[in-house]
């Protein structure tokens, strides 16, 4: 996409929330100020790459080679030495610099480092008692996509690099092991669900040529496709080659080996301890430790209670509008039987096939292309990043999400991708598959967290960094703002909207249920069944992820409704002098934000038009 421009002074007053009067004094402001200005985003820039540098995989994410044939240390002391990097450099920051001297601007940014160091104490604190092994994802999946994705051979260095990292998996996977056995020691112990999976989707990354006589392992064959694509003379190929072979039937092989080992003993303490199936209560200090994850979550106070009780109205208000429509579509039985419709009638599936499996993806595509065709009405911007839509690959499909976004490299290499679980076509409900890709791919997180990276403007921190409130949120009013552009032409389609929105909803009924009100795995699935028109596999497959992942998923609903109650709140003082371009320019020209710091761009954006 051809990026869309606005005023130079007209975009800093979308970022500031400043009417344009003001800032045409501060431009005018003495070059001191300025240069304080700059001093501070100097700072940041130094202080954003103290941090990656870190984390050698986060700089291959963005596109940074350096020490780029190295892995990520995952022990307890790496994430101590992060988190006391972040408090040397907010010390710093509040020795070095006065906030008055400051442009708005800046002191935002102040403002939004600040708060990422109090949430990074937050979580540092209760580090030990997350899973490392979830119902959605887990390490040993994870560096293989983090290969094939990220790790670019340009260079026979690179593809040198990339059989060092082959070879420093080994290290890797054994730190995961020791923190898997360390944290069962302590009582934090998967559920019982996890393992099986979990332990499959780990054999597989060592399954396949070169450890077996079957089709080539990923792994392998991205590595082969690399090397094959270099410019270089065979020789050269060939001792690559040699070297990628000997690393993943040497290190790479040893260091899964050593976390199914691990997993094996770690899941025969679970099958002793069946009561692990429930929420995060049955751990010690777990009530707190799930007020921290809600807190982490949506960036408020809002209580379990408090979240459990909005979900309820959201749900009842949603079941209503649902029934508007199957009124339009003359069905007389009730919602429950009008799900069991969707999900049983083969008008509402793909085929279980390859040709089912690739029509969905055509269908995906589609809905996103014709966002992209009238964006230009709704966005004065658009990220220029590409956007993608794959199926999960089959050896992860056990414990990948039901669809996720990836974001691009910044420097073009890598585009933007929306992923989709396509394991089971029996399980996908046509439906819903519109109102899924507005979130994923466009208008939702791709518009926004590939826009972020690309606002030069902004500190590296503010470009790269997040909140899952914020971003889950956007992604969720993008489904809505799809009805807004025109779309969910068929009345079954906007149904399946509805029943999107519909589960964010339940989500925060049933992931309070787990953790605050000790529901059982059993009574979250049966509530989901009753109230939410999901697949059982995807039923089943969510509940999991709540509980194995506590608080997340109260991000989306929390998010989209006060994205929502902030664009009621303009459009109210505003009026007819409401513009919706400016208002998405507002809540995505600062990146992803706490969403009380949203609020206050809102609201003094809403002030500067007065």
């Amino acid at each position: 996409m051809r990026r869309l421009l606005v005023s130079a002074v007209c975009a800093v007053a979308v970022l500031t929330g400043a009417p344009v009067a003001v800032l045409a004094q501060e431009a005018a402001a003495p070059a001191a100020a300025r240069s304080e200005d700059e001093r501070l985003a100097a700072f940041f820039e130094q202080a954003f790459q103290e941090r990656i540098a870190l984390s050698p995989q986060s700089m291959t994410s963005l596109g940074i080679k350096r020490d780029y044939d190295k892995l990520d240390e995952v022990t307890d002391a790496a994430a101590e030495r992060g988190l006391a990097l972040m408090e040397r450099q907010v010390a710093q920051l509040n020795d070095q610099f006065n906030p008055r001297t400051l442009s708005e601007e800046s002191r935002m940014s102040w403002r939004l480092f600040e708060y990422g160091v109090e949430q990074a104490r937050l979580s540092s604190r209760w580090r030990d008692w997350g899973y490392q092994f979830a119902a959605n994802g887990n390490p040993t999946t994870g560096l293989p996509a983090f290969l094939i994705n990220n790790h670019r051979v340009d260079s026979v260095g690179d593809a040198e690099a990339y059989v060092s990292r082959l070879k420093d998996s080994e290290r890797v996977m054994g730190e995961i092991a020791a923190e898997l056995r360390q944290r069962a020691a302590a009582g934090v112990i998967s559920p019982n669900f996890v393992f099986e999976p979990s332990i499959a989707n780990t054999r597989n990354i060592i399954a396949g040529a070169p450890f077996d006589d079957a089709a080539d392992n990923p792994v392998w064959a991205d590595f082969q496709k690399k090397v094959g694509a270099l410019e270089t003379d065979q020789a050269t190929k060939d001792r690559l080659l040699t070297e990628g072979r000997a690393a993943l039937t040497g290190e790479w092989k040893r260091g899964y080996e050593h976390v199914l080992t691990a997993l094996a003993e770690v899941q025969q303490q679970a099958a002793a301890m069946p009561d692990r199936d429930g929420g995060v209560w049955r751990l010690p200090d777990g009530e707190a430790y799930y007020n921290a994850r809600l807190q982490l979550s949506t960036t408020t106070d809002l209580t379990a209670d408090q979240i459990h009780q909005i979900g309820l109205a959201e749900v009842a208000r949603l079941q209503g509008e649902m029934q508007t429509i199957m009124d339009q579509v003359g069905f007389e039985g009730s919602l429950q039987e009008m799900f069991a419709l969707l999900k049983t009638d083969p008008r509402f599936q793909y085929p279980n096939t390859p040709e089912g499996k690739e029509q969905y993806l055509s269908d995906s595509r589609a809905f996103i292309a014709q966002v992209m065709a009238v964006a230009p009405q709704w966005f004065s911007d658009l990220p220029e990043a590409a956007l993608e839509v794959r199926a999960v690959e089959a050896w992860r499909e056990a414990t990948a999400s039901i669809a996720f976004y990836n974001s691009p490299a910044p420097d073009g290499s890598r585009p933007g991708i929306y992923y989709v679980n396509l394991s089971d076509m029996t399980q996908v409900l046509k439906p819903q598959i519109e109102g899924i890709s507005y979130h994923e791919g466009a208008p939702g997180h791709h518009f926004q967290i590939a826009y972020a990276q690309e606002m030069q403007g902004l500190p590296s921190f503010r470009r790269f960094g997040g909140y899952g409130a914020y971003a889950e949120g956007w992604g969720l009013y993008a489904e809505r703002l799809g009805k807004e552009m025109g779309f969910y032409q068929d009345p079954y389609s906007d149904f399946g909207r509805l029943s999107t929105e519909l589960w964010r909803a339940v989500r925060l009924v049933t992931d309070t249920g787990l953790h605050a009100k000790r529901w059982s795995r059993e009574d979250a699935i049966a509530y989901f069944r009753q109230n939410s028109l999901l697949s059982e596999r995807d039923i089943v497959k969510e509940v999991e992820r709540y509980i194995t992942s506590p608080g997340q998923a109260t991000s989306y609903k929390i998010g989209e409704l006060k994205i929502m109650e902030l664009r009621q709140k303009a459009q109210t003082a505003l009026g007819e002098r409401f513009d919706i371009k400016d208002f998405h320019a507002v809540v995505l020209g600062s990146g992803s934000v706490p969403l009380d710091v949203l609020e206050d761009q809102v609201d003094a954006w809403i002030a500067g038009q007065s």
